[in-house]
């Protein structure tokens, strides 16, 4: 019968655990000093070595060849039956899961009070899956574990210490807690490769590039994956078969993704989810190995060096690395975690993931203002100079503020007007045309407007229908506007805005609206304007989209 990789190879010695050196040092120590504790917490995920350390220190404790050091020797016949899990009178494993309930924590409580089969052992209980107890079997063990009998010690494993805490959290005072570390991917690969050499079978890098991303930080679950491998096929073990052998889909497809986002072709993106509906591949795995791929293309630019990268990624990252703004790839990685658990839930994830992908092709490009900004004011070609804010006018507002925005210059359009209501309505689609020439978005708030009265230095403009974006853009930028009117008409003008419906003279309010995600964002968005003169003026006067 052939034993199982993750068995055959599992550590039989402190020095052997791998990448918990913390951990292994401290359990060394205590057993090499005589120190031992009556009472310890393992935890961490699962497959990074938490029952097999707990083995070394019950291998330890009753090994006759124990080392000076603290390691056990490995070869006797005590560390054998601990290190194989066979049936043994002074180490007992307890898988929690089945054996959670108060009498199973009784019956263990008055085992533990008998000692061990010969002079000088210790008795070591090991308990797996431990947040699997109740409450109650946590007090039934509470009482030995606060005074235990001699030469006895109590070894808990978990995935879940919080859950023990909830249930029993005197317990955890009474344990010495050790957490573990989830195992590198080159950590994997290199043991890996040690197994793959001692077993005299040939890999390529790849392969165990991928076994490694794959394991998540667990090495017995690499070796599973390993294992599988070897008895898909014979001869060297390839990343076709690693890929075959998990479901994943090639590098190449990742790949496509980055150059179809990068290039700008949404069009591309049917035919290759068409590709991957096909194979059978499953869309949300897909959509996270995108997701890693756009994690370590961040990197790169970032001047990281990401791990676990086989080397057809790697020149695919390579290739669009200077095409992709990092402030994009950024987005486009918010975007995947709005939508990642509605891939998973969809009762149609394929439209979900067309969706997304679209939306990454079809995103908006980030432009960095503070280079636009700087070119601008060298005379640049990649924009105009933007001007100094205007000059105030001569009827200023009483209670001080900060001066809102200018806009761009552009060529008078209007001509000179008499400064009556008549003439001010006759004249309105000219003003109108010439602000929309130096803001658009001013201007079709204005458009939307008209001349309703004019008393001297006021000129009042009533809103058609109540519109809060319109009433706050006009107001924030009424001395634009004023400009126009003093220059057309000859006289220093102010202006004034309400809606229709409203008393004469009183200035627009926004009607109360609900809360959005969207309206936040805006409004946020819109504080961040106000509070910078110059950015503000260069978003109306380039027509960019300002991004949070």
């Amino acid at each position: 019968m052939t034993i199982a990789l993750a068995r055959r190879y599992r550590p039989k010695r402190f020095a052997d655990l791998l990448v918990q050196d913390h951990v292994a040092a401290v359990l060394r120590g205590a057993v090499a000093r005589k120190r031992v504790a009556h009472g310890y917490l393992l935890t961490g995920p699962r497959g990074v070595g938490k029952t097999t350390a707990a083995r070394i220190l019950a291998m330890a404790l009753n090994c006759p060849n124990q080392d000076p050091s603290g390691d056990p020797c490995g070869e006797c016949e005590n560390c054998r039956r601990v290190w194989s899990g066979s049936a043994n009178l002074d180490v007992v494993e307890i898988d929690a899961a089945s054996n959670r309930g108060v009498d199973d924590a009784r019956d263990l409580r008055e085992r533990a009070m008998y000692a061990a089969s010969q002079e000088g052992r210790y008795k070591v209980y090991i308990v797996d899956e431990a947040h699997m107890l109740t409450r109650e079997a946590w007090n039934a063990l509470l009482k030995i574990l606060e005074e235990p009998p001699p030469r006895v010690v109590f070894v808990f494993a978990t995935t879940e210490p919080q859950k023990i805490a909830a249930a029993a959290a005197p317990v955890m005072s009474r344990l010495q807690r050790f957490d573990f570390r989830r195992i590198g991917p080159a950590a994997i690969r290199a043991r890996l490769r040690q197994v793959l050499d001692a077993e005299a079978i040939a890999a390529d890098d790849d392969a165990l590039t991928l076994i490694s991303r794959h394991a998540d930080g667990g090495m017995r679950d690499a070796l599973s994956v390993l294992d599988q491998c070897l008895s898909f096929g014979e001869g060297a073990v390839t990343a076709e078969r690693v890929r075959e052998v998990l479901g994943l889909v090639g590098d190449e497809l990742f790949a496509e993704v980055l150059e179809l986002v990068a290039e700008r072709r949404p069009a591309a993106v049917f035919p290759l989810v068409e590709r991957l509906s096909s194979a059978g591949a499953d869309l949300a795995e897909f959509m996270g190995g995108a997701g890693e791929a756009l994690r370590a293309l961040l990197m790169l630019q970032l001047g990281n060096e990401p791990e676990g990268l086989t080397e057809a990624m790697r020149q695919a990252l390579q290739r669009v690395q200077g095409r992709l703004e990092a402030g994009d790839v950024l987005r486009m990685l918010r975007l995947l975690t709005e939508t990642e658990a509605a891939i998973r839930r969809s009762t149609n994830p394929r439209l979900v993931v067309e969706t997304l992908l679209l939306r990454w092709a079809m995103l908006d490009r980030t432009v960095d203002l503070e280079q636009v900004l700087q070119a601008g004011q060298r005379g640049g070609s990649s924009a105009a100079p933007l001007p100094p804010p205007a000059p105030p006018l001569a009827a200023a507002p009483a209670s001080p503020s900060p001066p809102p925005p200018s806009l761009p210059p552009a060529a008078p359009a209007t001509e000179v007007v008499e400064p009556s209501l008549e003439a001010f309505r006759g004249a309105w689609p000219d003003l109108v045309a010439e602000i929309r020439g130096r803001s658009r978005f001013l201007g079709e708030a204005l458009a939307a407007t008209s001349p309703s009265a004019l008393e001297a230095p006021w000129l009042t403009v009533t809103l058609a229908e109540p519109n809060p974006l319109f009433a706050e853009r006009l107001q924030a930028q009424a001395q634009a506007v004023e400009e126009v009117l003093s220059r057309v008409s000859g006289r220093p003008l102010r202006l004034r805005i309400t809606e229709s419906g409203a008393a004469e003279g009183s200035p627009a309010q926004p009607k109360p609206r609900r809360m959005t995600e969207a309206s936040i964002k805006a409004d946020r968005l819109r504080t961040f304007r106000t509070r910078d003169p110059a950015l503000d003026t260069a978003a109306d006067a380039l027509d960019l989209e300002i991004v949070d």
